[in-house]
């Protein structure tokens, strides 16, 4: 059975696993249940003890997304947990005004390189590509000398764009489709905003694509390249959500095995070993 209050349960049970020390307070003394008192969760998070109160009974259900990423730091929530706080108070999970949207984590990058004859790369929600390994480094080499790399902008703004990717017209398609899908995702994005903004008034064909208002996400992409020091690449791309930073995505772009393609790769690798 449903639990009408299911929100003030959420908060009443993280609340009792957070330590005082935890937050920077001193344990011990009168304290006669488990976890942080209400008082100090209402300081903590910059809200009034009264309203609090109100959201762990139930009397107030309709916090605010700053009230909710406040109380959701002081209660030390994952990523996971933060989230389905959000949704119990009806709210979108999107990314905070705070949040390491653009930090990819030392252990992703160390992932990256566990792919040595793969393109790996790493991409934020407005599909800036924020992590490299040296075989994505060397395929993505035609577009160096472009400050913050991003994708959607080289695929309708660089006058090499339509000689390297041999299916610009498929692979353009889908990329407008998946930025149409995180820009509802996350509506609040400025660099979102503002990408969409700019390639609507510079490119014909990217206001044609937005226009059609299809939302279809990136998952599994065949994509063909002609790179200028190796010639035709045929890679298949598998596409990852990176769950410990809502919105990153890890690309992996995977060769026949024993194909021309893989030796092309393994070229590019040799040839441009810290790219």
């Amino acid at each position: 059975m449903r639990s009408g209050n299911a929100l003030g349960e959420f908060l009443r049970a993280h609340r009792a696993q957070v330590e005082p020390q935890d937050v920077g307070l001193r344990g011990g003394g009168d304290r006669r249940v488990p976890g942080l008192r209400r008082e100090e969760i209402a300081v903590l998070a910059g809200v009034s003890v009264d309203y609090y109160a109100r959201l762990e009974q139930g009397r107030e259900r309709h916090p605010s997304p700053q009230i909710l990423e406040a109380i959701g730091r002081t209660l030390r929530l994952a990523p996971d947990a933060r989230g389905h706080l959000f949704r119990l108070a009806g709210l979108n999970p999107r990314l905070g005004p705070d949040s390491s949207r653009d930090l990819v984590h030392p252990a992703l990058l160390q992932l990256l390189d566990a792919f040595p004859a793969s393109a790996a790369y790493v991409l934020n929600p407005a599909f800036d590509v924020l992590a490299t390994n040296s075989v994505a480094a060397a395929l993505l080499a035609p577009f160096a000398g472009t400050t913050n790399t991003n994708m959607v902008r080289v695929l309708f703004q660089h006058p090499k764009a339509r000689s390297v990717f041999l299916d610009w017209p498929t692979l353009t398609e889908n990329t407008v489709h998946a930025l149409r899908l995180n820009a509802g995702l996350f509506p609040d994005d400025l660099e979102i905003q503002a990408l969409v903004a700019d390639l609507r008034q510079a490119s014909p064909e990217f206001r044609s694509l937005w226009a059609d208002q299809t939302v279809r996400g990136l998952t599994r992409l065949f994509k063909v390249f002609h790179h200028p020091d190796a010639g035709r690449i045929e890679l298949t791309y598998q596409t990852f959500d990176v769950r410990d930073a809502p919105g990153q995505q890890l690309l992996v772009g995977t060769p026949e095995p024993g194909s021309r393609s893989a030796e092309a790769l393994a070229y590019l690798a040799a040839v441009h070993p810290s790219a």
